[in-house]
């Protein structure tokens, strides 16, 4: 870190600690934000921050010592502020009347030096500024290298004992293979009345792990292809592929790097389900991916667990709580999904990141990328101690353009 930039930490480090010692909530905001959460943005002379409106008073006493600007008043904006220097870094502080700075949902914290600093989350600015926009460009790149990293991190766990794990959760792939050709309709369950006519369609299955749906489809008429980078999980599908007798090509690859031979467009069909989505960081890649992939007319069926069962709700038998935050947009590190099926000490495995997004969200970037949203369709716990709790939810889109 160059000297300018150990003087920016030390200004923010500063105001954070004085304003967290006297209970005064805060934001800091703008391109200091992203710095603090590894963003490269070049030439940053000054910090913002946003403070909670009826303790600014109390702020402006506490900063007297670097001797203060008076406090500049703005009514059309409903804003005071005022500003000062540590050196030579200018400080801005600001406060919007009846805006409850603990309540913002883009305000999230982060760990630097060992303190906790509320920042503006990067969200906000993806949201509420253009592409062209400096800061939007830094947190696209940063989200780009974060993708590719966490993509390693999983690839490496999704190739530890993976086929093993499965093993044990269905059997032998001949073993699964012959209860999925008593009854395919059933393995597609609650996704089956959105297929329609699998006969000769081309369908791909994103992170398709497995085969078992992808195996399923194919037994119904489908073309069937899946993308996963798991050379464990291609493994499985394959010999379940075999052993159903029927073609299934696999590709083992990070789905947002595919090559550019596979985005032509041919497949009718996209689909995704079930814990999926939580291992992207940005989700306008992958709707980007989905669209490019898909014909003109063709369907987009994701399926995923609920927002409000996965952020917002934590249930233990007939007990629930809301004890999470819907609008976190935290990355979260788990074990890996498949570690719940292996037995013994498997310490050593590969941890994954995840990133859980809200129902908006979701639907916004899919509609975003040029996909009709035809149905949302949301399903309810089924345990009697669940009902009113929704599990599930189905997103029907169509590629219009």
């Amino acid at each position: 870190m160059n000297s300018r930039n150990d003087t920016l930490w030390q200004a923010i480090l500063t105001v954070s600690t004085i304003l967290e010692n006297n209970t005064i909530p805060y934001t800091i905001e703008g391109a200091a934000a992203l710095f603090v959460q590894n963003m490269d943005l070049n030439d940053i002379t000054s910090v913002d921050f946003s403070i909670q409106w009826d303790l600014f008073d109390n702020a402006y006493d506490l900063f007297q010592p670097y001797e203060t600007t008076d406090i500049i008043k703005h009514k059309g904006q409903n804003q005071n502020q005022f500003y000062f220097k540590i050196e030579g870094i200018r400080v801005n502080m600001a406060c919007y009347f009846n805006h409850v700075v603990a309540a913002d949902p883009y305000r999230v914290t982060v760990e630097a030096s060992g303190i906790r600093l509320w920042v503006m989350s990067p969200d906000y600015y993806l949201e509420h500024f253009t592409n062209e926009d400096n800061k939007v460009k830094a947190i696209k790149t940063y989200l780009r290298h974060l993708q590719e990293k966490n993509t390693e991190q999983n690839e490496e766990a999704w190739n530890q004992e993976t086929y093993d794990a499965w093993l044990k959760r269905f059997g032998t792939p001949q073993e699964a293979a012959a209860k999925i050709k008593e009854n395919p309709e059933g393995r597609l369950s609650s996704i089956y009345h959105h297929l329609g006519s699998l006969s000769d369609r081309k369908v791909i299955n994103l992170l398709g792990s497995h085969g078992s749906k992808a195996v399923a489809m194919a037994l119904l008429g489908a073309k069937a292809a899946v993308v996963d980078l798991s050379a464990e999980n291609a493994k499985y599908a394959s010999e379940l592929a075999q052993a159903a007798g029927v073609d299934l090509r696999y590709i083992v690859s990070d789905v947002l790097k595919l090559p550019d031979e596979e985005l032509t467009g041919e497949y009718g069909l996209v689909l995704m389900e079930l814990g999926i989505l939580h291992y992207f960081v940005d989700l306008e890649p992958l709707a980007d991916v989905v669209q490019k992939l898909l014909q003109q007319g063709g369907r987009l069926i994701l399926q995923d667990f609920h927002p409000v069962s996965t952020k917002l709700i934590t249930s233990s038998g007939k007990k629930h709580k809301v004890i999470g935050n819907y609008f976190d947009k935290s990355i979260e590190v788990r074990d890996v999904a498949y570690s719940k099926h292996l037995s013994g000490d498997h310490g050593l495995l590969k941890k994954v990141y995840l990133r859980k997004w809200t129902l908006g969200e979701i639907v916004t970037a899919f509609a975003k990328a040029g996909l009709m949203i035809k149905k949302l369709e949301e399903s309810p716990n089924t345990k009697r101690h669940d009902i009113g709790i929704p599990k599930t939810f189905i997103l029907v889109a169509e590629k219009i353009n």
